[in-house]
């Protein structure tokens, strides 16, 4: 088994036993109260979204940001969740049917296969793309997906700059995801593939906002 396939069984099997219960447990990610649901705010709000827009949430989780964007595109807009945890998209269906929404499709699929739909106009990820091994490629088809002047917002941590190397602990999970640098490598492939890509670091640097459109030439692919 290859690496990347550990780590999306390892993801599965962790988010399988964290689903029931995730909603709360967010809570407290990465730290108990770390400003998540302020961020994912702004995160949707730098969608840029309108009445009517089509949005894609990449591992959308229980669907948490489900009702910040339903405010803003409305019952004639569309979203589609996309996760590769069928425990995780189980919750997300529940929290779809409390709400009465009708206007939002669930896809469970990895998201580096995942076929994004034509001419999306906004696409999203939060707290979740860094954990991606294929983050870049998943820009990159995103990208080519977005409408002319569609947005792609990631939304994840990163290690604050100015931090020691040594806090890494020396093995797992956590050590190999501070390794590859993951931001680096989202921020890079958003400026390869689309543009005016702006980039916002919080709290402390200890997360990134980062968010572009697709003008009117096609992206790079």
């Amino acid at each position: 088994m290859s690496q990347t396939d550990r780590t999306r069984e390892r993801l599965i099997e962790t988010y399988r036993k964290k689903a029931k219960h995730y909603d709360i447990t967010s809570r407290l990610y990465p730290v108990p109260g770390y400003p998540q649901r302020t961020q994912r705010l702004r995160a949707v709000q730098a969608l840029g979204l309108r009445p009517g827009a089509s949005v894609v949430d990449i591992a959308c989780g229980t669907g948490l940001n489900f009702s910040l964007i339903e405010q803003l595109i409305g019952p004639d807009g569309r979203i589609v969740g996309v996760d590769l945890t069928d425990a995780m998209l189980a919750q997300a269906q529940h929290r779809i049917e409390s709400n009465g929404w009708s206007n939002i499709d669930l896809v469970q699929a990895d998201a580096a296969g995942f076929d994004f739909p034509a001419e999306v106009d906004a696409i999203l990820s939060t707290y979740a793309l860094s954990h991606v091994p294929e983050c870049r490629d998943v820009i990159a088809h995103g990208a080519a997906a977005l409408s002319r002047g569609g947005r792609w917002v990631v939304l994840d941590l990163k290690v604050p700059d100015n931090a020691p190397r040594w806090l890494a602990p020396p093995v797992g999970s956590i050590h190999e995801w501070m390794a590859r640098r993951p931001w680096e490598v989202v921020r890079a492939a958003m400026q390869d593939t689309l543009d005016d890509l702006s980039w916002t670091e919080l709290f402390f640097g200890t997360a990134f906002l980062a968010a572009a459109s697709r003008s009117s030439a096609n992206p790079a692919a």
